[in-house]
């Protein structure tokens, strides 16, 4: 099933995933929620990410997409990645995958 996203959440989602450096069908998404945000000056959206990367290989695939996480820069057409930050630790669940959650803010150019 196809989640509907913004331009803004699919941008982000595909440079999340370029981070890894693996087949982009190695990280399942598993919930992706988007809302819009507003400030004085300028009008963005919202994002809570949740990411789970199976297989035995799964922790140096996840290290590779948040290494730097916080101070990235991302390519995103018409969009500034104005916070992102993962939202608690990896966590490694009982068949080796790790899941992760990520939140982070994308403001219009």
């Amino acid at each position: 099933m196809k989640m509907a996203m913004s331009a803004a959440a699919a941008g982000l989602l595909r440079a999340l995933l370029a981070r890894a450096g693996v087949d982009r069908n190695r990280i399942l998404l598993s919930d992706f929620r988007s809302a819009d945000w507003n400030s004085l000056t300028f009008a963005g959206e919202r994002h809570e990410i949740a990411l789970r990367i199976p297989g035995p290989d799964a922790a140096p695939v996840a290290a590779l997409l948040l290494d730097g996480l916080e101070d990235a820069d991302f390519a995103i057409h018409g969009q500034i990645v104005a916070d992102i930050a993962l939202v608690g630790p990896p966590t490694v669940q009982p068949d080796g995958s790790v899941t992760l959650a990520i939140e982070a803010l994308t403001v219009a150019e």
